[in-house]
C-alpha cells in the first residue's frame, strides 16, 4: 500500500469522525484533501470513500443526517442535502 493510499484512508476516517461530531466543514476539507492526494499521485479514490461524499459540495454523507438512501429497481440512489444525486448498482 502506497503512502497516498494510506493518506487517503486516514482522511476518510478523520471526514466520518468529524461529520459524527457535527463538524461539516472539517470533513468537506478532509474529502477536498483526499481528492487532491488522489489527483496527484494519479490513483482512484476508493468506492466506498466514492460511495459517501457528494461531488458538488464534497460532503461526508451520513445516510439520514444529511443524505437520502433509496433503492430503485436494480440500484441505489444517494441525494445529498444540496441536491446532487448519485447512482449505484446492485445485484440482488
Amino acid at each position: 500500500m502506497s503512502l497516498a493510499t494510506e493518506r487517503i484512508e486516514r482522511l476518510h476516517e478523520l471526514a466520518r469522525e468529524a461529520t459524527a461530531e457535527r463538524r461539516e466543514e472539517r470533513a468537506r476539507r478532509y474529502v477536498r484533501r483526499a481528492r487532491r492526494v488522489a489527483e496527484r499521485n494519479r490513483i482512484e479514490l476508493p468506492r466506498r470513500f466514492v460511495w459517501f461524499t457528494c461531488d458538488r459540495c464534497d460532503s461526508y454523507l451520513r445516510p439520514g443526517k444529511n443524505a437520502r438512501v433509496r433503492l430503485q429497481s436494480g440500484h441505489v440512489v444517494v441525494t445529498c442535502d444540496c441536491g446532487e444525486h448519485d447512482r449505484y448498482p446492485y445485484h440482488d
